[in-house]
């Protein structure tokens, strides 16, 4: 008789992007905007739904909009949040912040645009989605075998799924504001996709 080999332990990666954060329209330096109240209720809705599950550790964005998404959780559970420079925006030294929402609206040509790959000369889509392969690694290895949330950015999560998928780095998919996606990260080196999205937390 064969017997099975017990698999390593495997951590569940749970990435959230951010709560909706206020517009700037042009900031004197870097926009790095705080949440809006509607950012803020999305920010509890995160906590009261993640809460019920055992999570061990929190990281987040350097970016304020992260930060103030990550704080409720972390009250409730009483962890303290690390901050990972890498899972920082592709756009983290901007001038503004227009949310993607907003755009489609009022400039439906300029977001069309940029979905479909026109994201600027500023922009190395590859140079970006190594930096946050790298980090998201480093959070892997250091939290085998844990539940942890990283609290982060539309970009982020794209071209991390993009990265377990085996695809080219692009902003392929729509993450809402709020939103979860999940991940299972293997020590031996396997990163499946549980779950891409997640929204069912934010309904009123």
């Amino acid at each position: 008789m064969t017997l099975c080999r017990l698999k390593d332990p495997r951590l569940e990666l749970i990435l959230v992007r951010h709560g909706l954060p206020e517009r700037v329209e042009l900031a004197e330096g870097r926009a790095d905007p705080q949440l809006s109240n509607i950012g803020r209720g999305q920010a509890h809705q995160v906590a009261s739904w993640l809460r019920r599950e055992t999570v061990d550790a929190i990281y987040t964005s350097p970016l304020r909009r992260a930060i103030e998404t990550a704080e409720p959780l972390a009250e409730s559970l009483g962890l303290r949040p690390i901050v990972h420079e890498s899972v920082a925006e592709y756009d983290r030294g901007a001038s503004h912040y227009i949310p993607m929402e907003e755009l489609k609206r009022e400039d439906y040509p300029a977001w069309k645009a940029f979905v479909d790959g026109g994201y600027g000369e500023e922009v190395d889509m590859d140079e970006f989605s190594m930096r946050v392969s790298t980090g998201m690694e480093e959070i892997i290895r250091a939290n085998a075998g844990r539940r942890v949330a990283v609290f982060c950015h539309g970009g982020v999560v794209n071209v991390w799924t993009a990265k377990v998928l085996g695809m080219a780095p692009s902003l392929f998919i729509g993450v809402d504001y709020g939103s979860i996606s999940r991940f299972l990260c293997a020590s031996t080196g396997e990163r499946n996709v549980r779950s891409l999205n997640e929204t069912g937390h934010l309904v009123a």
